[in-house]
Formats: C-alpha cells, sequence, structure tokens
C-alpha cells in the first residue's frame, strides 16, 4: 500500500476520516476478530493517521471493511486517540454520508437504507439523500443500549465524590451531570472540562467494572460525558464527551487531559436517553435534542425495547448531519523522520515515549 486513501468528513462537528483501501491489512471472519487483529497489529496505522503531521488531537478515522454479514453493505473499525473502538454514532454518519456521496453504496432513493456491520452488531442506517446526491441526514438505528448503574459513587482525585451513571450505548459510558462539581458547559473552559472527564475515566478505570453480557471483550469504560442534567421545560439538553488521548497516570496530573467532542455524540446520547429512561424521565418514542460543546445538534429518540442477555435495554435511534470536506492520500516516505507522527505536550496529553521516529515494520508496510 503506497497511499492511504480517505474521505474527509465531519458530522455535526465531530471530523472524521474514512479509510477507503486498507481492507487487505485487517484479519477476521468476524468483526469482533477484525476488532481483536487492529488493537493487536494496526497501532501503527492509527497513530499514522491520526497524530501529527497528519493528524490533530480531535480526529477520529474509521476502517472501511467490506462485510461479514449477508445483506449488510460493508463494516466499519473506528480509530479514536485512545484506541480502536467498537461502534460511533457520530463516525457512523460520516461513514455512511461518505460512502453514499462518494459512490461506494448507490442512493437507492430518497430514503436509502444502509446496513453496516459492527462489533457489537449489526446497525441500519437511514440516509435522506436529496436529488443533487447530498445526503442531507443520517438516522442510525443503534445497538440495544443500557444502564449499567444510575447514581454510582465515584471518588475523584482532588474533587471528591461524585455519581455518575453506568451506561452502554455502543460503548461504556460513565456520565455526569456537571453541577456536581459547580461547572457549566462552557466552550471557553474546555481545558477544565476535559481535565474533569480525564479524572472521571480514571477514577473509573480503578473503581467500576464492567463487561457487555455478549462481548466480553468490551470490558471497560471508554469515555465520559458531562451533562446538564434532568431534563426540564424550556431547557437545553447540552453535553460533552470527553475522550483521553493518552496513558491517565494516577501519580501524574499533567496525564490528566483529553479532548472534547465536538458533536452531541453519537453512543453517547444513545448511552444518555438508556439512562433517563432508566430514571423515568424519557419515554418510549419522545424526541431528545441534544446540543454538543459548540452548538450541533443530534436528534434522539428510543424506539423499542428488548433483552440482551436477560438484561432490560432500549433500542436508540440518532439523526445528525454529515458534511465531506475533503479527500486525500496519505503517504510516508522511507525517510520520513516520523512513520508513526508524533504528539506534543502542548496540545497533547504527556505520551512518555509512545513516540517513534523509525519503524521498519511500517514502513515496509506502507511500501511493499
Amino acid at each position: 500500500m503506497e497511499y492511504i486513501d480517505t474521505i474527509e468528513v465531519h458530522a455535526e462537528g465531530e471530523p472524521g476520516r474514512i479509510i477507503l483501501n486498507a481492507a487487505d491489512l485487517v484479519k477476521g471472519e468476524t468483526m469482533a476478530e477484525r476488532l481483536a487483529y487492529c488493537k493487536e497489529h494496526l497501532d501503527w496505522l492509527r497513530k499514522l493517521v491520526l497524530h501529527e503531521p497528519r493528524g490533530y488531537p480531535a480526529l477520529c478515522a474509521v476502517l472501511l471493511l467490506p462485510p461479514v454479514n449477508e445483506g449488510s453493505d460493508f463494516g466499519i473499525i473506528v480509530l479514536e486517540q485512545g484506541g480502536f473502538t467498537p461502534m460511533s454514532g457520530s463516525n457512523t454518519i460520516c461513514a455512511v454520508t461518505a460512502a453514499i456521496e462518494g459512490g461506494l453504496v448507490e442512493a437507492r432513493g430518497a430514503q436509502t437504507t444502509v446496513v453496516v456491520d459492527t462489533a457489537v452488531g449489526v446497525i441500519t442506517a437511514l440516509a435522506a439523500v436529496r436529488p443533487d446526491g447530498k445526503v442531507e441526514s443520517v438516522t442510525v438505528l443503534n445497538v440495544p443500549s443500557f444502564a449499567v448503574q444510575i447514581d454510582a459513587p465515584l471518588l475523584l482525585p482532588e474533587s471528591g465524590q461524585v455519581l455518575v451513571d453506568v451506561v452502554f450505548g455502543g460503548q461504556f459510558f460513565a456520565q455526569l451531570d456537571v453541577a456536581q462539581l459547580g461547572l457549566g458547559l462552557d466552550p471557553d473552559r474546555g481545558k477544565e472540562l476535559a481535565r474533569l472527564g480525564a479524572m472521571v475515566k480514571m477514577a473509573a478505570a480503578q473503581q467500576l467494572r464492567v463487561e457487555h453480557p455478549l462481548f466480553p471483550q468490551i470490558n471497560e469504560v471508554a469515555l465520559v460525558m458531562l451533562h446538564s442534567g434532568a431534563p426540564a421545560p424550556g431547557k437545553r439538553n447540552q453535553n460533552t464527551v470527553v475522550l483521553s488521548n493518552g496513558v491517565l497516570d494516577p501519580q501524574d496530573s499533567a496525564s490528566w487531559v483529553g479532548v472534547l467532542d465536538r458533536s452531541p455524540c453519537g453512543t453517547g446520547t444513545s448511552a444518555r436517553m438508556a439512562a433517563l429512561h432508566a430514571r423515568g424521565q424519557l419515554a418510549l418514542g419522545e424526541d431528545f435534542e441534544h446540543y454538543s460543546i459548540i452548538g450541533s445538534k443530534f436528534t434522539g429518540r428510543l424506539v423499542g425495547t428488548e433483552e440482551v442477555a436477560g438484561r432490560q435495554a432500549v433500542r436508540p435511534t440518532i439523526t445528525g448531519r454529515g458534511w465531506i470536506t475533503g479527500r486525500a492520500q496519505w503517504s510516508v516516505h522511507p525517510e520520513d523522520l516520523f512513520p508513526q507522527g508524533y504528539t506534543l505536550s502542548d496540545i497533547w496529553a504527556p505520551q512518555g515515549n509512545a513516540n517513534s521516529a523509525g519503524n521498519p515494520r511500517l514502513q515496509n508496510q506502507m511500501h511493499q
């Protein structure tokens, strides 16, 4: 592979890089096997695509893969700064937008159904396509989502005890009302919010245990949502999700950093709705308008209930918009000093010795 071909997209502000030609690098008969393979063997690719000089801290990416199930259009593996993940709502919106507008999936009328394989199950997306071929919006029917714990106590460094909801929405989240700590969702306080989210994730790793009943390899709180509290008439439901981009070290407060999701977060919105339903604050069939820290919006809805290994779950949909921002070919010259990219602690988390100035394996992969 000499070049990495991508379509650049954003979903309600969250940037997603759709990788079109890396499927041959991924091994596995199932999406779960593919996710495991990526985690073990392809972290060099994740760093190459997401780190500087080709990437930046808020960037995510998607490996667009052949389907594994009959009737599916394609499969996805999501690349985030913290690692490979099984599912992302905003990145699914990016992938569907790119696939249809890029001619990889045929637009089958004004309402085009796209079926996507993920490591947590098959999801269906409904794309609203205009006559000129623009994908106007994408509605994702997400995987079953469920609350694990409501108001679980969590002890944070420096801040004391808070109460969090532990919820699965395609990934496991710890979610908390920022008012517990006297904060609001002010974009001018992004660094403070990111630090709080990093502390919550670090504490969750130490104090909470999670495991998906059907996919036991999904067994960590991957993301933290800071939200505006219980819904109320006339109140805007707002959130920001914090994605860590380095190792969170309890002994090193300089590592307690991350980046804020620019979108309202699709899996996070699914998990938020599951928690609100468990609290009796969101009914089935009720629209849930969820705003990001920059004011963009996903509209969620719970369309039904089902059981997941004996656990009561809800089935959420998320509707949002995506826009193609460009196309690119990315490469690594054999003499490039940074074949896995690099990070620098002015805007990234401290990485220790994670940066690489030479990786023959990577160079061989890119230039064979």
